[in-house]
């Protein structure tokens, strides 16, 4: 990864105590160190309303341009997720909308990881299914393999958000290199 030097993250939960948010930070402590690694939140982003974007207006929110300006500084994404009703948060959803709009998007073409936790036995993986037509739309580079599906999360947790299952974090680890290669090609 030589010319590329930074990944950034988003959480799709928003909730304190997120075991997602808590997988995230568990990547972002695994990504190497000559690789900045930035999250960036979403919170103050407001509904997409094509009547506040380019070019209906001059400018956009400054919370969107704030959020895309930091999204356009990526060389690559690891995204992580909950799954809500079988899908995409829709939180998560508005923000990646607002990002996606424009020619100017800084998600177009670039390497994304996708992971996601869960208490449950799933680990989220319809919420990774729906995320394929988005990243098919914005022609980015899903890291596919391989998939970081976090199930059961509160036994894999410790009281203080540290991943306790090593598998996983192997699982993790080897996931963030592809991502690293696939920001070589």
């Amino acid at each position: 990864m030589e010319k590329n030097r930074k990944i950034v993250g988003l959480c799709g939960s928003l909730r304190k105590g997120s075991y997602n948010a808590m997988l995230l930070k568990v990547a972002g402590s695994l990504v190497p160190e000559d690789i900045q690694f930035e999250t960036v939140a979403f919170d103050d982003v407001p509904i997409y309303n094509a009547d506040l974007d380019l070019p209906e207006t001059e400018e956009r929110p400054a919370s969107v341009t704030k959020f895309r300006d930091v999204l356009a500084t990526a060389d690559a994404f690891i995204i992580v997720s909950p799954e809500y009703n079988y899908s995409i948060p829709g939180g998560l959803k508005n923000a990646i909308d607002w990002a996606s709009r424009g020619k100017d998007s800084p998600l177009m073409h670039k390497p994304v990881a996708l992971m996601g936790a869960t208490q449950g036995m799933w680990g989220t993986v319809r919420m990774q299914t729906a995320f394929l037509p988005v990243f098919t739309f914005l022609n980015m580079n899903p890291v596919l393999q391989p998939e970081v599906l976090v199930a059961q999360a509160q036994n894999k947790f410790d009281t203080e958000g540290n991943l306790i299952d090593e598998r996983t974090t192997g699982i993790i680890k080897k996931k963030i290199e592809n991502l690293i290669s696939a920001c070589k090609v």
